[in-house]
């Protein structure tokens, strides 16, 4: 079954959804050149020049036919933050399914992955200039309260990744994977540029760019008033006259974004709101398996 966005709208609740997910992942990933493998991201190393030779997991040798250095508990102790951008914007759905319906269910379907395999995953939520923590735990029981929290958050108010990387970069002392969902538009340029200097903090970065397929393609003809989400800007404009240029300014946007994030070593990924989310989170995993 594909897990699109009218698939996934019939199901009833944000557990449901994200359940269906890792279903999904979890079949694709047993099919996929990984076999075999687990989904978790950090349990060896591949071997290299200066590491101890004592460390080598020969049961992966024999398994993979490479090198792996195994790493003990204390380094893989996992700790995810899971970044949701709830603002107005995010509330913007030209299907079954807004942004944000898709950010909180890749959001809740990673959480379950990451319990699955006993990590710590907690939960932030932006609007505007506040963030609300679910703060890291690796419980099974944790579980529901991340997911409880996911639900139950409504967009609105601006976007402001400012406040929201300087939070986390105070909350999270110790290395920790942060995945961030979000639209991304904050009009400062700076704005992205703050989040990715987290990884300069040695987190692991993560950005999902949440794109609606009307963003995309600009389908509207008739005059039309369009109404800001996230304050009070109203603009009445003729769609034919601005459209080229919309689309050339929006994919300079993506193009810039995607490139910020390369040169800062975070790993991107642009998702269209009507693709099957287990193939997204699988083209994630898979190549963070992989290797970036």
């Amino acid at each position: 079954m594909s897990l699109d966005a009218s698939t996934l709208a019939k199901l009833d609740g944000l557990k449901v959804r994200a359940r269906a997910v890792v279903e999904g992942v979890l079949s694709g990933l047993h099919k996929s050149p990984h076999q075999g493998q687990s989904v978790e991201f950090a349990q060896h190393k591949e071997y290299a020049p200066g590491d101890e030779l004592r460390h080598l997991d020969w049961k992966a040798l024999a398994r993979f036919d490479k090198y792996y250095i195994k790493r003990y508990e204390h380094e893989t102790n996992l700790r995810a933050a899971l970044v949701v951008d709830a603002s107005g914007s995010m509330g913007y759905g030209s299907g079954p399914l807004t942004k944000l319906d898709v950010a909180r269910t890749l959001a809740g379907a990673l959480a379950y992955l990451l319990v699955r395999q006993q990590d710590a995953a907690g939960v932030s939520i932006l609007q505007g200039n506040t963030v609300r923590d679910v703060p890291p735990r690796a419980a099974a029981s944790h579980l529901n309260a991340v997911l409880d929290t996911l639900e139950a958050m409504r967009a609105e108010g601006g976007t402001n990744l400012f406040s929201a990387s300087d939070h986390l970069a105070e909350k999270l002392p110790r290395r920790a994977l942060v995945v961030a969902f979000s639209d991304l538009f904050d009009d400062r340029q700076e704005a992205l540029q703050r989040l990715l200097a987290l990884r300069a903090r040695r987190h692991d970065v993560a950005v999902f760019h949440l794109v609606d397929p009307a963003e995309l393609s600009f389908p509207f003809d008739d005059p039309t008033l369009f109404l800001s989400m996230e304050d009070d800007r109203r603009v009445e404009v003729h769609p034919r006259e601005i459209k080229q240029s919309y689309l050339e300014e929006f994919g300079r946007f993506l193009v810039e974004t995607r490139e910020a994030c390369t040169a800062a070593d975070v790993d991107y990924e642009l998702v269209r709101t009507d693709e099957p989310l287990d193939k997204v989170l699988l083209r994630f995993l898979s190549r963070r398996m992989g290797g970036r």
